[in-house]
C-alpha cells in the first residue's frame, strides 16, 4: 500500500498550517486539534482499502495465435468475490509483452457496473510488433481509497501464452486457395501455361491460337482432325530455400525488417513449391542455423510454419559460401537451390570457389534485395560537400553491385534483385519461368 494524492496533500496542509503555528497561537492550536482529527480517518482509510473493500479477480481471454501487424482482440474479466465496499477509484494494467502495442492502459474500470453486476468485461486491442513466442506476465489492479489516501496495488497472475506467426491472416488465407488465386493476388504475372511445359498431360482438340508445335501427328491422323498435346510444368521436383538470417538483411525499411520480407517471400514460395508437387526444404545461416529437411505435399505446410515462425535477424556475421557447403554435403539429388541474401562486392571471389560444384549437380538461384536507401542517395542532388560525397559513395556501391550481378548473368548463373515490396511476386515469377524453361 502506497500514499495517494489526498494524502499528499492533506500533509502538506498541515506542515504549512504548522510553520504559521510558529508565529501564532491560535493556528497553533488550530494544527494541533487538526492533525488529531485527521488521524483517524487517515487509519480509517487505510483499513477499509486494506480489509473492508471488495477483492476482485481478474482473466483473460485472447486467441493463442496471432499475426504480425494485424490487431488482436483482447478479452479481460473482471469479478467481485465479496459483497464488501467498492474503492474509489480502480486503475487497470494488463502486462503485456513488449513486442506488442497498444494504448487501451492505464484504464479506469466503471464502478457503477461492478456494482450492478459480479462480473463485468473490458475489452481492446493490441498489435503483434514481432513473431514469436509470447507470454503475458499477470494483470494488476490499482485501487484508490475513499479519501483518496491511499492506493492498493494487486497482481494476478493470469498467465497466457502462445505465437505470432509472419502475415498469418494472409497465408492462412492463401492456404485454403487455388493457387491461381494466391499467384494473381501476389500480384504474379499469369503466364500461358499450354505447351511449355516438361511433362506430358492430355491430349485435346486443336483451338485456334494453339502452336503447330504441338501437334499429335499420329493421333491427329488416327482421328482424322488435329491434336494438340498438352503439357504441365514437371513435378516431383527438389527445391531449397535458403535464408540469411545475419547483418545483410538485418535492415529496417519502413516499418518492418528486410529480413521479415524475406522470409514471408520464402514462406510463400514454399506454398507455390509444394502446390505444384514439388518437395521443399529450408535452411537459414547467421544468428541461427535451422534446417527442415526436404517435405512433399501441402499438408507439409503448417510444419514449415511452426519450423520458422519465430525465426530472427541479428547483426552478426553470415556466409553465403558456407551455407552453400553446408547444404550440398545434405543434398543427395538435383535441387533448385535459392539463395535469399543481400550480396556485395566480396561475395563474388568467395562464391566463385563453389559455384563449379554447384552447376554440376544442381541448379542454383542468387536472390537479392535492393536496398533502396542506397539507391535514392546515389540520384540525390547534393547541395553540400558532405552529401556530395555521401551521393559519389552510393552511385558506386551500386555500380559494383550491379557489375557483379552481371557478371554472374554473364557466367549462367541465375541472380534476382527485388526490393523488399516486390520479392515474393518477382520470386515466384522466377520459379515458375525455371520450371518451365526445363532447366531443372
Amino acid at each position: 500500500m502506497r500514499s495517494g494524492p489526498g494524502l499528499f496533500i492533506a500533509a502538506l496542509a498541515w506542515l504549512l498550517l504548522g510553520v504559521g503555528g510558529f508565529f501564532s497561537e491560535p493556528l497553533s492550536l488550530i494544527w494541533f486539534l487538526s492533525g488529531i482529527f485527521l488521524l483517524p480517518f487517515i487509519i480509517i482509510d487505510a483499513l477499509i482499502l486494506r480489509f473492508f473493500s471488495d477483492r476482485l479477480i481478474v482473466s483473460r481471454e485472447i486467441a493463442s495465435t496471432l499475426a504480425m501487424g494485424i490487431p488482436a482482440a483482447v478479452k479481460l474479466r473482471i469479478k467481485k468475490t465479496g459483497s464488501g465496499f467498492l474503492p474509489f477509484k480502480i486503475l487497470l494494467f494488463d502486462l503485456y509483452p513488449e513486442t506488442m502495442k497498444t494504448s487501451a492502459f492505464p484504464a479506469m474500470l466503471n464502478r457503477g457496473m461492478l456494482k450492478k453486476n459480479d462480473e463485468m468485461i473490458f475489452e481492446y486491442t493490441l498489435v503483434p510488433l514481432e513473431r514469436g513466442l509470447w507470454e503475458f506476465s499477470g494483470t494488476e489492479l490499482l485501487s484508490v481509497s475513499l479519501l483518496r489516501f491511499w492506493r492498493l496495488k494487486i497482481s494476478h497472475q493470469c498467465l497466457s501464452r502462445g505465437r505470432t506467426y509472419p502475415d498469418f491472416n494472409k497465408l492462412k488465407e492463401a492456404a485454403g486457395a487455388d493457387m491461381r488465386g494466391i499467384l494473381e493476388r501476389s500480384g504474379v504475372k499469369n503466364i500461358r501455361r499450354r505447351g511449355q511445359g516438361l511433362e506430358f498431360q492430355s491430349l485435346r482438340d486443336y483451338q485456334e491460337g494453339d502452336s503447330v508445335r504441338n501437334i499429335d501427328w499420329r493421333a491427329t491422323s488416327r482421328r482424322q482432325k488435329v491434336i494438340i498435346r498438352e503439357y504441365q510444368e514437371e513435378q516431383d521436383q527438389q527445391v531449397l530455400l535458403l535464408l540469411d538470417s545475419g547483418y545483410r538483411l538485418h535492415r529496417r525499411e519502413g516499418e518492418y525488417m528486410q529480413f521479415d520480407s524475406a522470409l514471408g517471400a520464402v514462406l510463400i514460395l514454399s506454398y507455390a513449391a509444394l502446390k505444384h508437387g514439388d518437395a521443399v526444404a529450408v535452411g537459414s545461416f547467421g544468428s541461427s542455423d535451422r534446417w527442415i529437411p526436404p517435405r512433399k505435399g501441402i499438408g507439409a505446410f503448417p510444419g514449415l510454419m511452426n519450423g520458422l515462425y519465430d525465426l530472427q535477424s541479428a547483426p552478426v556475421p553470415s556466409s553465403p559460401f558456407s551455407a552453400l557447403e553446408e547444404a550440398l554435403a545434405r543434398l543427395h539429388r538435383r535441387t533448385f537451390i535459392i539463395l535469399v541474401s543481400n550480396f556485395r562486392e566480396e561475395d563474388g571471389e568467395s562464391l566463385s570457389w563453389i559455384l563449379k560444384r554447384i552447376e554440376k549437380r544442381h541448379l542454383l538461384l542468387l536472390v537479392s534485395l535492393r536496398e533502396l536507401e542506397a539507391e535514392q542517395l546515389a540520384v540525390r542532388r547534393p547541395a553540400t560537400g558532405d552529401e556530395a560525397l555521401e551521393t559519389a559513395a552510393a552511385y558506386s556501391y551500386i555500380a559494383t553491385r550491379r557489375r557483379l550481378y552481371q557478371s554472374w548473368e554473364h557466367s549462367g548463373l541465375l541472380t534476382l534483385e527485388a526490393p523488399a515490396a516486390r520479392l515474393s511476386s518477382d520470386l515466384i515469377n522466377r520459379y515458375l519461368q525455371v520450371k518451365r524453361s526445363g532447366r531443372l
